[in-house]
């Protein structure tokens, strides 16, 4: 007789719980290793019987939400993002690399959360770090002019101690900077482990949710890019908030990718400085170049960062080269895109660059992932190496395929507005796209379109925008 097959012995994670059927050294879920461990037998699950609840329900309709509602932070960039301000018991995630400046904007948004304003009295402030001394805190607060009477700060790394500090100070904002310091003995592991992580979030969730109180977490990331620390903690929070920017450049941005209260297509563009951060409405002047006379190589182009229009300039150097592999190096642009546009352009356009280098940046350190600069790019690298110049007033917003044709892309009514404001006259954009526009157009010829008082060129094909925008005023 065949013998019966007994059950597989099931494995479970001790930090974040995730199981499977057999051994591994690394966990699936958290990636961490030497966490697998056998799990005991699994249990019948349990018949949970009624009990008593916190509040009767009650129909929609009749919830107040005036408690909800959103109240500025004072920083008008910051309220974009968040959809016009934060919310009473909202519990926010502000992520960004070390340096990047996250401590210094929380210290501005807790002194102009503190100071009364719009008739409204005072309202207490907690601002605690577990990674700097109070000390050191100060100095930067000297120095940014975050010196108010209602803002409180403490240095604590222990979870009860933040939670008698919530009870002394009552506050109407806490901020936590960062979550990765701060550990809790009911739980296992040392402080910024998963565990411990989960636990001290879920226990300032819940005083938020009970008295009302914003809470922000400041959180750190990996080299990836993604926040340090259990994806669960991204679930329970309201909001989740990245800080960028170049580490040498001035401009900081900052946006949402999760956001119960608001959009999370918004920007936030910021500057940052010696004495502190400040928005910056329209930052489109900081990735422009402003000369006299136009250069070689060089192309102006539209972005959406979200619903929000940058103009930003690309530009290229195509020079001999001495090696037996020519160089191609890119800034602020995707290597891999760069690479597509420089053999669409060999092939479809016979401008041949196996014997050159070429180089490719953006203005101002700003980082352009969109396809709609694949033309700006093409038209730029064009330029240099036939040493011609485009006209200064001229923009171009189009994708490009690998059979040379030039793509619609979304939003040009958005970046064709944004381009006439700043004075361009001239722009170079695929066939079709002011067909998507909701304003009336002034076809006098069809090669021609008026549009927001500006000369719009539409073009079908790579070759043919070359022809267009070279032989533009």
């Amino acid at each position: 007789m065949a013998k019966a097959k007994t059950a597989k012995a099931a494995y479970r994670c001790s930090e974040c719980g995730w199981q499977t059927s057999k051994w591994v050294g690394r966990c699936g879920e958290c990636q961490t290793w030497g966490t697998v461990a056998e799990a005991a037998s699994a249990t019948p699950a349990r018949v949970v019987s009624a009990g008593p609840v916190s509040a009767p329900a009650r129909p929609i309709g009749k919830v107040d939400v005036r408690s909800a509602q959103t109240r500025p932070t004072g920083l008008d960039e910051l309220d974009r993002v968040l959809g016009g301000g934060i919310v009473p018991g909202a519990v926010l995630l502000l992520a960004g690399e070390p340096g990047i400046g996250k401590s210094t904007l929380l210290l501005e948004v807790a002194a102009l959360a503190s100071t009364a304003g719009g008739g409204e009295p005072a309202k207490n402030v907690l601002y605690v770090t577990g990674e700097e001394s109070a000390e050191q805190v100060r100095l930067r607060a000297d120095r940014v002019g975050a010196i108010t009477d209602d803002l409180y700060l403490a240095a604590e790394t222990e979870l009860s101690a933040i939670l008698g500090h919530i009870d002394a100070v009552e506050p109407a904002l806490l901020v936590v900077d960062s979550i990765q310091t701060i550990g809790t003995s009911e739980a296992d592991g040392a402080p910024g482990g998963v565990t411990q992580v989960r636990e001290v979030a879920a226990n300032l969730i819940r005083v938020a949710k009970e008295r009302g109180i914003t809470v922000v977490l400041v959180g750190h990331v990996t080299k990836e890019g993604a926040i340090a620390g259990p994806r669960l903690l991204e679930h329970l929070v309201d909001v989740v908030l990245y800080f960028e920017g170049d580490r040498h450049s001035r401009l900081r941005m900052i946006r949402a990718v999760k956001n119960r209260y608001g959009p999370t297509d918004e920007l936030g563009c910021f500057d940052l400085s010696e004495v502190g951060i400040v928005g910056l409405p329209d930052p489109s002047g900081l990735f422009l170049t402003r000369r006299e006379e136009p250069v070689p190589g060089t192309c102006v182009t539209v972005t959406l960062e979200g619903r929000r229009p940058l103009v930003a300039e690309v530009q290229s150097l195509v020079a001999k080269s001495h090696l037996p592999a020519p160089r191609r190096a890119t800034s602020g642009l995707d290597t891999s895109r760069v690479a597509m546009v420089l053999a669409v352009l060999a092939q479809r356009c016979k401008i041949s660059m196996h014997e050159q280098d070429v180089y490719v940046s953006t203005v101002g350190g700003v980082r352009l992932t969109e396809t709609s600069v694949d033309l700006a790019l093409a038209l730029a690298v064009a330029g240099s190496t036939v040493e011609q110049s485009l006209s200064g007033s001229l923009i171009a917003v189009g994708e490009v395929g690998l059979a040379g044709e030039v793509r619609v892309v979304p939003g040009v009514q958005r970046r064709l507005g944004e381009a006439a404001r700043l004075g361009f006259k001239h722009a170079v954009v695929p066939r079709g796209s002011l067909d998507l526009a909701d304003g009336p157009l002034k076809r006098a010829d069809p090669q021609l379109t008026s549009y927001e008082g500006m000369k719009v060129m539409e073009v079908d094909s790579l070759q043919q925008a070359l022809q267009v925008a070279f032989t533009a005023p």
